[in-house]
């Protein structure tokens, strides 16, 4: 027998074994009356008569569970006690019509093996209400909630139209470095990386730490982005993206802030501002839409979960619209395109603003946008998401293309309702007379960024960009309220656990 017909036979006989089984998702959407299947998961609930025990069973492949009814006559009494809450079992029987509202098909057990006990003593997820701050600390088990199970679901979904749509569009797929010697947002909070007894650090002539002899050579960090070395392979590719982890060490323990969190960058050479602005529309429109189409059910389960949240939240800090109805307006309408400019006017003229209410006065122009004047902007001003362009250079990065004013650059920031900027991004500075000089008056030593400037030494051309935090996609998406809810083990101030 070759190698690849014994890898075959490997496969087909261990398919034919163990994981003969079907997936609950597909139970409940084809055609298997009057069928023999196995199924494997994990109880919900049970409840018992004498009579029978009806066994709710969920696989994680759809939010909805598949009810098993187990015979005590035909099931052992000692592996019925054991189908606990928590307790993963595989269930063999025949498929047939329900005979009680809620499902039109269940599961009459012939037999059933405990894959894995739950003590009901000490399982943690009982079939109560828990909190959300509750299931952080046993993040590593709330994945079996329905809550995350379906977070996680639309966060796959919303992974997969990431690269669907770039995909289709001719991009490629760039893996930037997470190690790295820069600092591409020029703040300074970055995670060390480092082989040196940090006890006993080796020390140069002036005193000071001598990486020299650390791994690299020289100081490194976790990157906080993958945009720069995006541009370079823009200028070879054309249309590249990355979608990776980027860490930032901001001791920020906000809602909305995550030391680790996962990047989307697209890169387009022979782009301008007005196409970065059409592109991140339409990339953001389509992959809502995929949501929509393929997640209604974790959907529809979220937006109830958020209404039952808002009715808790005083009248005037409940949303307007519910979590569908939000993603259909992002969807169905043309975003608003305005200058920060003409954003500072509307600010500075509007009722917030004059009565104080505010916690951040707009008093003139060259103010940093805070999230609630983003959010004024786009629920109570214009009533639809929101592109600000051309902000002043002094709040934004060095790389960004200075405008003709001499006083803005040609930015944008992609403003949703409920969450603020959702992304940020621009036309690129591709005159090396024009950003060598701004690196300077940003103390941005340009014999460390050769290689960038070498882009604009060599074939250099107009190009564009943006960047969108993919935690707050899928918060947005998910209309979870914490960003710590919409990652798996999330990474904070104080927090690495799991």
């Amino acid at each position: 027998m070759s190698w690849v017909s014994l890898i075959f036979h490997q496969h087909y006989q261990f398919d034919m074994a163990f994981n003969k089984r079907e997936k609950i998702k597909d139970l409940l959407s084809g055609d298997f009356l009057d069928t023999q299947v196995s199924i494997m998961g994990w109880v919900r609930t049970k409840r018992s008569n004498k009579n029978v025990s009806f066994i709710a069973m969920n696989d994680g492949s759809t939010i909805k569970n598949f009810q098993v009814v187990a015979d005590p006559n035909q099931i052992d009494d000692d592996v019925l006690k054991k189908c606990t809450t928590g307790a993963c079992l595989k269930i063999t029987g025949k498929v047939v019509a329900s005979q009680g509202a809620g499902q039109q098909a269940e599961l009459l057990a012939a037999s059933i093996e405990i894959l894995g006990e739950a003590d009901p003593e000490k399982y943690p997820l009982q079939p109560k209400k828990h909190s959300l701050e509750f299931l952080r600390e046993i993040a590593h088990l709330r994945v079996r909630t329905n809550t995350f199970g379906a977070v996680f679901r639309v966060r796959h979904a919303l992974a997969y139209a990431v690269h669907k749509y770039f995909n289709d569009k001719g991009f490629f797929y760039i893996h930037t470095p997470i190690i790295t010697a820069s600092d591409a947002e020029g703040a300074g909070e970055t995670f060390k990386v480092t082989t040196l007894d940090l006890k006993n650090p080796p020390l140069d002539e002036a005193g000071k730490i001598d990486y020299k002899q650390d791994f690299f050579e020289r100081e490194t960090n976790l990157t906080v982005s993958g945009q720069l070395e995006g541009e370079l392979a823009a200028m070879g590719l054309a249309d590249i993206y990355t979608f990776g982890p980027t860490f930032r060490a901001e001791n920020s323990n906000t809602t909305r802030h995550l030391a680790e969190f996962w990047m989307i960058e697209p890169e387009m050479a022979f782009y301008d501002a007005e196409d970065n602005q059409d592109l991140a529309e339409d990339f953001l429109k389509y992959v809502i839409s995929y949501a929509l189409e393929n997640c209604m059910d974790d959907l529809e389960f979220l937006d109830k979960r958020a209404e039952e949240e808002e009715s808790t939240k005083k009248a005037d800090q409940r949303s307007e619209m519910g979590l569908i109805e939000r993603l259909k307006f992002v969807v169905e309408n043309k975003f608003e395109r305005l200058t920060y400019t003409e954003a500072i006017d509307i600010l500075r003229n509007s009722n917030p603003n004059k009565k104080k209410k505010f916690q951040y006065l707009i008093e003139g122009w060259g103010a940093d946008l805070q999230s609630e004047h983003e959010r004024f902007l786009v629920e109570k001003h214009f009533k639809k998401p929101v592109i600000l362009t051309d902000y002043p250079k002094d709040i934004k990065a060095f790389y960004m293309r200075q405008n003709e004013d001499g006083k803005t650059v040609a930015a944008m920031d992609i403003l949703f309702p409920g969450i603020g900027e959702i992304v940020g991004g621009s036309q690129r500075e591709e005159r090396l007379d024009k950003l060598t000089k701004r690196m300077e008056e940003m103390d941005i030593p340009a014999e460390e960024m050769w290689w960038y400037l070498d882009t604009r030494r060599f074939g250099s051309t107009p190009h564009a960009g943006f960047g969108l935090g993919f935690e707050r996609m899928v918060l947005f998406v998910t209309g979870m309220g914490n960003i710590r809810d919409v990652i798996a083990f999330p990474r904070t101030p104080g927090h690495a656990e799991f």
